[in-house]
């Protein structure tokens, strides 16, 4: 099932908001056949959860096939897991069609487009930036963040000052698109989140090189139309992305105040420390959030993780998510198994 017609047969995008088109520490030193659904000509294929797999791999939050493909060119070639995972992230970032992530990426309810991104790479080494405005690649600001300055972290203003600096250009984010159905959305100008799995298409990516080091990124937009200054947990190391290349790496994407609370892809690295295997810890990881909401699945979550033998594992609340795969065995959508089932 892909995202759209999950939207059309959930009740959770049947209410609220306008029905849109389109969901630890460390140390501090597409078109849219790639994005919304399967690519042309080539058929969905589950791996076999808990495989190993051997040599370089990418993978990243739902089906984003032109992204995997990038990080696996740059890995194939001998490159770097960080510099993969930064290339893979990019493609989103430049997709006007993938409206929750960079160019084209929907405003807050005050017209701003906002963006947040972290990376991490084999070392423990991590950065950030948060309500970055007026640049595309806000993974890009992030790593130079991580490797320019003693900081993790940079917010608004600063974070765009610190982009200048560095040479970014700037540019309108807000697409025509974008900005038609946030004139449409201000005639009711309903804040209150609407959670579904359209809002919250975070691209998170893993990537493990051919040295067996391991990486991770981590880029978004937001909730669409959200209060001005909120971040989710997308470029907050821990929750949106960890890496700890003893053990693996976990990212996370949907309701970002939920795996904020958990801090998410942390839980799920230190479960495979402990033994668990990547999807036993994803499924960990969405009990423990549901556990803190109990009575209440109105959200979506999903979780992707890779472990340093070369197992992924994913985990979701409502089915409809899937990540993409990309290794010496091909490349391909992996549907992930849910808490909720799905309709017969």
């Amino acid at each position: 099932m892909d995202r759209r017609k999950f939207l059309e047969n959930s009740s959770l995008g049947a209410t609220g908001i306008l029905a849109v088109s389109a969901l630890a520490s460390c140390n501090t030193g597409s078109d849219k056949s790639g994005t919304a659904g399967t690519m042309a000509g080539e058929a969905d294929k589950t791996a076999e959860a808990g495989e190993a797999i051997a040599g370089p791999i990418a993978l990243c939050t739902w089906n984003f096939g032109k992204a995997s493909e990038a990080a696996w060119e740059v890995l194939n070639a001998g490159g770097s897991s960080l510099d993969a995972a930064e290339a893979g992230v990019r493609v989103e970032e430049s997709n006007p069609e993938n409206m929750t992530v960079g160019l084209g990426g929907r405003p807050d309810r005050d017209g701003h487009v906002t963006l947040d991104a972290c990376i991490m790479d084999s070392d423990g080494n991590c950065g950030a930036v948060m309500a970055l405005e007026g640049f595309e690649h806000p993974v890009s600001v992030a790593r130079k963040v991580m490797e320019e300055t003693p900081h993790v972290i940079l917010v608004g203003e600063g974070a765009a000052q610190f982009a200048r600096e560095q040479g970014f250009d700037t540019r309108e984010l807000l697409t025509e698109a974008a900005r038609e159905e946030y004139e449409e959305w201000k005639k009711t100008s309903d804040y209150k989140p609407v959670i579904n799995i359209e809002n919250h298409d975070t691209i998170g990516m893993l990537t493990r090189d051919s040295a067996g080091n391991i990486a991770g990124a981590c880029t978004t937009s937001g909730l669409a139309y959200k209060m001005r200054g909120r971040v989710g947990d997308s470029p907050v190391i821990g929750a949106g992305l960890y890496v700890d290349n003893e053990v693996g790496g976990a990212t996370a994407t949907g309701m970002g105040e939920e795996v904020v609370r958990t801090v998410g892809s942390f839980l799920i690295v230190e479960l495979m420390r402990q033994g668990l295997s990547p999807q036993a810890a994803c499924e960990e990881g969405v009990r423990r959030i549901l556990a803190k909401n109990k009575g209440r699945q109105d959200f979506q979550i999903g979780f992707i993780a890779l472990n340093k033998q070369g197992q992924t594992g994913s985990y979701c609340i409502h089915p409809g998510f899937s990540y993409r795969l990309y290794d010496a065995n091909g490349h391909r959508n992996v549907p992930s198994a849910s808490f909720i089932q799905p309709e017969s």
